[in-house]
C-alpha cells in the first residue's frame, strides 16, 4: 500500500507551535513582506534573522503530540511505501519518529547559503554567525520564502501520481501547490481524506473528511489503516 501525507500547521499547533499567520494576515506581529521574501533579507537581514532565530528558540519548548508520533509509527510499518510530507518547519515530526520526511517549505534547524546554497544543520541564533565555510557566503534560514519554489516537487508529484491513499493532515487548503495535491491523488486514482480541526478551503475536493482535534484524528486513522 502507497500512501502520501501531507501535513500543515495544524498537526504541530496542538504541541503548541504557533500557526504563523494570524487572522489579521500578520506573522506574528510582522507583515510577511517583512520577514518571508527574499527582498526582506537582502533589505534588512537583522529583522529577519531576528524572527526566526527566536522561532528557533522556541522550539525547544515543544514536544510531539501523538499524531506526530502515529505517523512515526506509520513510517516504521510501511517504510519506503509512506511518504511524509510536510509543509511545517519545525523538527516535530522527525522528533516524533519519523526518518524520512519532505519538508517543501525548508526547516529552521538549518542554514542555507546565500552564496553557493550549502546547507547545514543549525541550533541557535544565525544573527551575526560566521559566514559560509565553503564559500564565505551570508547564511539564512533555510526556510522556502514567498517568490520561492517549494523543496522536492518532483519527488512529491512522482508519489502523489503513485499512491493508493492521500490523506491531508492540518492543512488550510488554501495554499498552492500543496493545496492542488489531493486533486492530482485523485485523478490517478487514490483514495482522498481529510483529516483537520475543521473543514478547510479544499474540503470538497477529499472523498472524505473527518474533522477533530489531530491527536485523537491521526492515531486512530493509522490504527484503522495498519489493521491494529
Amino acid at each position: 500500500m502507497r500512501v502520501v501525507v501531507l501535513t500543515g500547521a495544524g498537526i504541530s499547533a496542538e504541541s503548541g507551535v504557533p500557526t504563523f499567520r494570524d487572522a489579521d494576515g500578520l506573522w506574528e506581529g510582522h507583515r510577511v513582506e517583512d520577514v518571508a521574501t527574499p527582498e526582506a533579507f537582502a533589505r534588512d537581514p537583522e529583522t529577519v534573522h531576528r524572527f526566526y532565530d527566536a522561532r528557533r528558540a522556541a522550539l525547544a519548548a515543544v514536544a510531539p503530540n501523538p499524531a506526530h508520533e502515529a505517523l512515526g509509527r506509520l513510517e516504521r510499518a510501511l517504510g519506503d511505501d509512506l511518504l511524509l510530507v510536510t509543509q511545517n518547519i519545525d523538527d516535530l515530526h522527525e522528533r516524533g519518529g519519523s526518518a524520512d520526511v519532505l519538508h517543501m517549505h525548508g526547516r529552521l534547524r538549518s542554514a542555507l547559503c546565500a552564496g553557493c546554497g550549502a546547507r547545514t544543520g543549525w541550533e541557535g541564533p544565525m544573527l551575526d554567525a560566521a559566514p559560509c565555510a565553503d564559500c564565505g557566503g551570508d547564511l539564512r534560514p533555510d526556510v522556502v520564502w514567498f517568490g520561492e519554489v517549494p523543496l522536492g516537487m518532483d519527488r512529491i508529484q512522482r508519489a502523489v501520481a503513485g499512491c493508493e491513499v492521500f490523506c491531508s493532515i492540518g492543512t488550510s487548503g488554501a495554499v498552492y501547490p500543496a493545496a492542488g495535491f489531493v486533486q492530482y491523488a485523485a485523478a490517478y486514482g487514490a483514495r482522498t481524506l481529510e483529516l483537520n480541526l475543521v473543514p478547510s478551503e479544499g474540503t470538497a475536493h477529499f472523498a472524505e473528511a473527518r474533522h477533530g482535534p489531530a491527536s485523537v484524528l491521526v492515531p486512530a486513522w493509522v490504527d484503522e489503516l495498519l489493521g491494529d
